[in-house]
């Protein structure tokens, strides 16, 4: 256990290092985040320092190698090819920007290799016919590919990107000592790459040091989907999605809500409900951030420890807290749109 935490304690030190190398090297290439019509700040600050997510898992395999573990490097390898891929054309967006084809090409082979490296850990998606595979993997990767960029779209506001993803990693952690789907070493040394990331961003408004960048909102949900995916390979229930619920319905309800607007999608907005908090409501970025980070956590927490584990227990659950959160959107929207729109009239004038 001492061993450990100490080897632990040294991947801290050696994250924090590269994040504070990546900020010189930001500094000095003008890596970053002006503010447009989507932004909640108004100052100019460092871009991609979510790189430390995907480097955390490259430091990860490097110790697993170094202990000699190549069965799990090889088991993990497909995934972490298709990290080093989706961050690499993340990051050159984050610097220029790419057509959305060209990022959606790479997020589709990306994800291919995840769930290349997903399929033999489920003994139930072996014994499927080919057609069921390659209809269930069809459908994996729209799923998949659609929730990296709902995950990407709620990276607005300081602190959110990182609350978030702890409420993710650590029920994950908890129900991995449960049920034993994923290398435990591995959600420990996210997590770990998360909180270097905090101490530079999950601060006020206007003192956090860095943005995630695509980089970063987009390889931390490479890196959540890949745990969740094993999950549901091993158990066969799709509802431990639910760990995604609270972004899941902020951010497909706001999609639904501009697509009744007619707006083009494409278009840089402020609609979420985290961003009318935020901006026309005037909360702290933290306290939005901590709403978000807690609301998801009781949530999941909930799913491990009090709700029997059972398919349709899951669903129960699932369902009854899907209506509760969107109809608290729908509410909290009707009470408080008004206040964007006269946002939007007034830039106008």
């Amino acid at each position: 256990m001492n061993n450990m935490a100490l080897a632990y304690g040294i991947i801290a030190v050696l994250l924090l290092a590269a994040e504070l190398i990546y900020f010189r090297i930001a500094d000095k290439c003008n890596i970053i985040d002006k503010p447009n019509q989507r932004s909640s700040h108004t100052t100019i600050v460092l871009r991609g320092g979510g790189i430390i997510f995907a480097i955390s898992i490259l430091v990860w395999m490097v110790w697993q190698m170094a202990l000699g573990n190549w069965a799990t490097v090889q088991e993990y390898l497909p995934f972490i090819i298709g990290l080093l891929l989706i961050c690499g054309i993340s990051f050159w967006d984050d610097v220029h920007s790419l057509p959305d084809s060209v990022r959606l090409v790479v997020q589709f082979v990306a994800t291919g290799l995840m769930f290349w490296g997903l399929m033999g850990q489920g003994a139930w998606f072996v014994e499927l016919a080919w057609y069921w595979k390659v209809v269930i993997g069809l459908v994996a990767l729209i799923v998949f590919v659609g929730a990296t960029d709902v995950i990407n779209f709620m990276d607005g506001i300081n602190g959110i990107t990182a609350g978030y993803s702890l409420a993710v990693l650590v029920p994950l952690v908890l129900a991995n000592r449960i049920g034993g789907f994923i290398e435990e070493s591995f959600l420990v040394v996210a997590i770990i790459g998360v909180l270097v990331f905090s101490v530079f961003n999950f601060r006020p408004k206007g003192k956090a040091k860095c943005f995630a960048g695509d980089v970063g909102s987009i390889g931390i949900a490479f890196i959540l989907l890949f745990a969740i995916g094993r999950l549901i390979m091993q158990t066969g229930d799709v509802t431990w999605l639910i760990f995604l619920l609270v972004y899941g319905v902020d951010g497909v309800c706001t999609i639904l809500h501009r697509i009744m607007l007619h707006e083009n999608l494409g278009q840089a907005h402020r609609k979420h409900a985290y961003q009318l908090m935020a901006n026309e409501l005037g909360m702290s970025h933290v306290v939005v951030s901590l709403l978000y980070m807690g609301l998801q956590l009781v949530i999941s927490l909930v799913m491990v420890y009090l709700i029997p584990n059972t398919v349709l227990a899951h669903w129960i659950y699932l369902v009854v807290v899907l209506v509760l959160l969107m109809a608290a959107y729908v509410l909290f929207m009707k009470k408080y749109y008004h206040l964007h729109e006269e946002y939007l009239a007034s830039m106008k004038k």
